[in-house]
């Protein structure tokens, strides 16, 4: 499908919605009275338009599905006077070809998830979003992979592995992984693309880090999937892992990343560090690694 035949089913789509939640909407809902008898359910168009505060004319194009283009604050006021979810309004925004507000995914941790990643104990966890942002994680990710929790100011694991120095990186040849993770980087920001939070995301990423940049001008794409992973830790050496991606219901663009050794030395280290938070985090090439405890 071409990108013209595209729009044109994104319109097509976006009038059918409109017209489908202006209809469930009864008058006394929003403050009118039924007036006389209507030729069809909920809301006329004029009463939606009037609610919202645009034009008539230019509310029955948008519900007719002709190019037009709105902005995020009439398109914000419609999806209030149709009495929209929040699903519902990022739908509508979507389907308007606009962010939706709020829309890099949750910037938090809810109790719930926090408590999902504390019952994976012993298995290292985290919460994080199509930015990398890092939301949330138990005690046996922070035991293991505390070199990641490096900036309290910008908790993001990928501003970490292409700002850090190689000596102090969480990962060993972290420029084997560089590149996976713009890909994936990139197939998340496609639905972001002009979003403030973004864009100064990615201009502050440019400017710290050339190789960064060199990446993301090659607009290489890739979906978030399972990786091996190979991480180093001052008290115990290289630690061999598989990550597995589970999605959060409700928050789309947010994922529980889950990390299981690959071999039964790292099984040991991973349990010897859980039994150590305070073990230093990071390693420089010159420091040998400490074995573990028999």
């Amino acid at each position: 499908m071409t990108d013209t035949a595209q729009r044109a089913a994104r319109r097509t789509e976006l009038a059918a919605f409109l017209r489908a939640c202006r209809e469930r909407i009864t008058p006394d809902a929003v403050g009118l009275a039924p007036g006389p008898r209507r030729r069809t359910p909920g809301l006329r168009r004029e009463e939606v338009a009037n609610l919202a505060g645009v034009g008539v004319t230019w509310y029955t194009w948008l519900e007719q599905g002709r190019p037009i283009n709105a902005s995020e604050q009439v398109v914000d006021a419609i999806g209030r006077t149709l009495r929209l979810t929040a699903a519902e309004r990022d739908h509508l925004f979507h389907l308007a070809e606009l962010p939706p507000p709020d829309s890099v995914g949750s910037t938090g941790i809810t109790d719930e998830i926090q408590e999902i990643l504390d019952a994976l104990d012993p298995l290292p966890a985290s919460l994080t979003n199509a930015r990398y942002d890092l939301l949330g994680w138990n005690a046996a990710y922070a035991a293991v992979f505390g070199g990641f929790i490096c900036d309290a100011t910008r908790l993001n694991t990928l501003w970490c592995i292409f700002t850090r120095p190689a000596c102090c990186s969480p990962m060993t040849r972290p420029d084997d992984y560089k590149a996976t993770m713009v890909a994936t980087l990139r197939s998340g920001y496609g639905r972001h693309v002009g979003e403030p939070d973004w864009e100064s995301f990615l201009a502050d990423m440019r400017a710290a880090s050339p190789a960064f940049a060199r990446m993301w001008a090659e607009q290489h794409v890739a979906a978030p999937g399972p990786m091996r992973k190979v991480f180093r830790h001052a008290a115990v050496g290289e630690i061999r892992a598989t990550t597995t991606s589970l999605a959060v219901t409700g928050s789309p663009e947010n994922r529980i990343v889950v990390y299981r050794a690959d071999d039964e030395e790292s099984r040991e280290r991973f349990a010897w560090l859980r039994a150590h938070p305070d073990a230093k985090p990071t390693m420089h090439d010159h420091h040998p690694a400490i074995p573990v405890p028999a």
